[in-house]
């Protein structure tokens, strides 16, 4: 295993790293959210797999998404595992986001607190946690023409 992957499995050594989700992780560092699309039939899918649920191609490419869409699923966690920067005290929000890149495409994070509601339009951004970039979702904010 090279020095670099050694490196990737010590900073997230809480999650399952593998060959087919390592280039995600990668992204985190530098702050992008890879999703895998495919090569042949441009279908995105997540999370990673070796081959294409669509067309079983193996052309699979981890490539950068914007990170906008609408909330599809909202859920407020009263407990859970032990894990930093995580209060159950009040009830921690976490969403399931459909992404503007293609339709049923999902994504889910934690998201910033506030007047959260399922169909709100929402924007991907960054928190360290641990020492590592973690991806959560913020309201998004309005463009004015």
């Amino acid at each position: 295993m090279a020095e670099a992957d050694e490196e990737l499995l010590e900073r997230f050594a809480s999650h399952s790293v593998d060959r087919d989700n390592a280039a995600h992780f990668r992204g985190r560092l530098n702050r992008q959210l890879l999703i895998n699309r495919c090569g042949d039939c441009g279908r995105w899918h997540h999370p990673p797999k070796p081959v294409c649920p669509g067309c079983w191609s193996t052309a699979i490419e981890p490539s950068e998404v914007d990170g906008t869409g609408e909330v599809h699923l909202l859920i407020r966690l009263h407990q859970g595992p032990p894990a930093p920067g995580v209060d159950y005290s009040t009830p921690y929000p976490v969403v399931t986001v459909e992404l503007d890149e293609q339709q049923g495409l999902c994504f889910t994070a934690t998201v910033e607190e506030g007047d959260i509601a399922i169909g709100q339009r929402v924007e991907l951004d960054w928190i360290e946690r641990a020492g590592v970039p973690v991806p959560i979702f913020r309201l998004a904010r309005e463009v004015s023409l």
